[in-house]
């Protein structure tokens, strides 16, 4: 998929400024597409389910569109719809739950990864291990630990209890511990 070009001063003004209102739903989406498709990148395990989830959360935002006053909140509302839509999938599927113990985290070792080289490679071995892990937790850590929610607002975005929350990321913590291509990079 392509980032699309801008095509005259209205989509550049657009690009600079996210926050300004979209005159209309097409001219949202070209300007916010990459942006929310990250997102939906981080809930999905192959970038294939990122492109259909976004595809229907913005179906959701059009058909919507007329109803929405605000445009400044445009892309609160397109997350929370990846978000909905996403929890639905999760919950028509079986969610595999593995026991595990939690194992003490080693000593940080002075100077380590101070090369943007070897912080650029545990940071993709990082977010390999977490598109590894079951797409019910690896949505609890995104929202925990890359767009910063606290367990209770984690909670609230999937509809399930904040004990719910603090155990599902305990077990998926101790698989990104154990996983193989993590400890190698420690």
């Amino acid at each position: 998929m392509t980032t699309p070009v801008c095509t005259s001063a209205s989509d550049a003004a657009t690009r600079a400024f996210p926050n300004a209102t979209y005159p209309s739903f097409t001219s949202y989406v070209r300007a916010r597409q990459p942006v929310l498709l990250r997102t939906a990148r981080s809930l999905t395990a192959n970038p294939s389910d990122a492109e259909d989830l976004l595809q229907t959360a913005l179906t959701k935002t059009y058909v919507a569109w007329e109803r929405i006053e605000d445009h400044r909140a445009l892309d609160g509302y397109v997350r929370r719809a990846l978000l909905n839509t996403r929890t639905s999938q999760w919950r028509k599927r079986k969610v595999d739950e593995f026991a595990c113990e939690e194992l003490p985290e080693p000593e940080p070792r002075p100077g380590c990864h101070d090369d943007p080289a070897e912080q650029q490679a545990l940071h993709d071995a990082m977010w390999r291990a977490i598109m590894r892990l079951p797409a019910r937790q690896r949505a609890m850590v995104v929202l925990r630990y890359y767009e910063d929610l606290s367990e209770v607002q984690t909670a609230e975005v999937l509809g399930v209890s904040v004990g719910t929350v603090k155990s599902a990321v305990s077990r998926a913590l101790g698989k990104l511990r154990e996983d193989p291509e993590l400890v190698l990079a420690r």
